[in-house]
């Protein structure tokens, strides 16, 4: 399998550029990364790094909203943004020959929002629609209550949309703030994959950037250890949406690659044990997977079930035992070649897409990671065992539960499946 064949270059400000080149292809796949996100707000701010999302893209003194959808549509680009708990990136697909527009208007965008006060209002409503429509799904209503239990008190609690009150009550003096606080050229990674050379890039970045400012950011970090709890809404669905899971571990831990083996094994995939045995077997659900997030101080792991009512319970208790099994007994000889060349595939084919290429380098190069190349990460997977896999199923599942569920039932109700 081809290496990852990257260059990196950090700026006299402390803006880092990296880049890895892809013959053969005519596209670019460009992202701005920022080190904040949810979890740096402060009260008055809840909300602000997803609002900052939508507002850089209304444009600066010079450049108009309409002015930036019409240069990226005229070059056939696709550009966006997404927010995270701890991050913030604006990207942009486009030709290389576009590449130079496409980073001014990045630039500009970045350095020197307007933040015009119509448009702050304008952009408000929009955010707070999002916030409805959120509301409206109950399976992601659940996963905020799950969120919200397992980091309650933590940094990583709040949601990363913010409330209609947040979003309602933040003036532009807030949103200004924040971004004059969080955004600068110290925690900014530019990272590029496709038809890109290193030199050519540094040089422009070098000049569309290079007299911005702004000090490496920090964050709050502390542990986590919820306690078992049940959080409910309750609505006349005609599904039950639950997830039960815990605490899991921080992204640095040794035993994230035996936790990426276990995930895949219990429900990541039509193969899994969950889907075979509450879907396959016995048609109980039309969704049923597992789940795992890290961050750089804390983690969490947790099964989605979605199912009638008056099936909840069965669901729940076979989760259970699916659960109790892989603590118990670990996983087999077979599952472990499975997981194995599952994700030996899916790395190799993320490698032919310019996106993911640039996704991974930005997220690993603004959090700290090694560059790993794909045959590196293979030989990580590969060196996982049957024991690992049954230690670190000891050591996190068995923990303590939460649950976060929608549905026509009381909390009560659930309170016997937290053993």
């Amino acid at each position: 399998m081809a290496p990852m064949h990257y260059q990196l270059t950090t700026l006299p400000n402390g803006l880092r550029v990296i880049t890895e080149n892809m013959p053969g292809i005519r596209s670019v796949a460009v992202g701005c990364w920022i080190d904040t996100g949810t979890r740096d707000e402060n009260s008055n701010e809840a909300g602000a790094s997803h609002f900052l999302e939508h507002l850089l893209f209304k444009g600066s003194d010079t450049l108009s909203a309409r002015e930036i959808s019409e240069r990226f549509d005229a070059m056939g680009a696709e550009s966006n943004a997404f927010t995270s708990k701890d991050h913030t990136c604006f990207w942009a697909r486009l030709l290389d020959e576009d590449l130079p527009d496409g980073l001014a208007m990045l630039s500009e965008m970045l350095q020197r929002p307007a933040f015009r006060a119509k448009e702050i209002d304008a952009e408000r409503q929009v955010v707070i629609e999002e916030i409805n429509m959120a509301d409206d799904d109950p399976s992601d209503v659940a996963f905020e209550l799950f969120m919200a239990s397992v980091f309650e008190g933590h940094p990583l609690e709040a949601p990363v949309l913010g409330t209609r009150e947040s979003i309602r009550g933040m003036t532009r003096d807030d949103i200004h703030g924040y971004w004059k606080r969080r955004y600068g050229a110290g925690s900014v990674v530019v990272a590029l994959a496709g038809s890109v050379d290193h030199d050519d890039v540094v040089g422009q970045v070098g000049e569309l950037f290079g007299e911005w400012s702004g000090e490496p950011v920090d964050h709050e970090y502390a542990t986590i250890q919820p306690p078992e709890m049940v959080r409910l809404v309750e609505r006349d669905t005609e599904a039950a949406h639950v997830i039960i899971g815990g605490a899991g571990i921080d992204r640095a831990d040794d035993r994230r690659w035996a936790f990426d083996v276990l995930n895949l094994v219990l429900g990541g995939g039509t193969s899994s044990r969950l889907f075979t045995s509450i879907r396959e077997e016995r048609g109980l659900t039309y969704s049923v997977y597992s789940f795992k997030t890290s961050y750089a101080d804390a983690g969490t792991w947790g099964v989605y079930a979605g199912t009638t009512p008056d099936q909840l319970d069965t669901v729940l208790e076979l989760v259970h035992q699916e659960l109790e099994s892989v603590i118990t007994h670990g996983i087999t000889d077979d599952e472990l070649v499975r997981a194995r060349g599952s994700m030996r595939g899916s790395l190799a084919l993320s490698m032919e897409d310019a996106s993911s290429r640039m996704v991974r380098l930005g997220r690993a190069e603004l959090i700290g990671f090694d560059h790993l190349s794909v045959d590196e990460r293979i030989e990580r997977v590969e060196a996982v065992t049957l024991d690992d896999v049954r230690t670190v199923a000891e050591t996190v599942l068995a923990g303590p539960k939460v649950i976060g569920a929608v549905g026509p039932f009381d909390a009560s109700d659930l309170e016997k499946h937290l053993r």
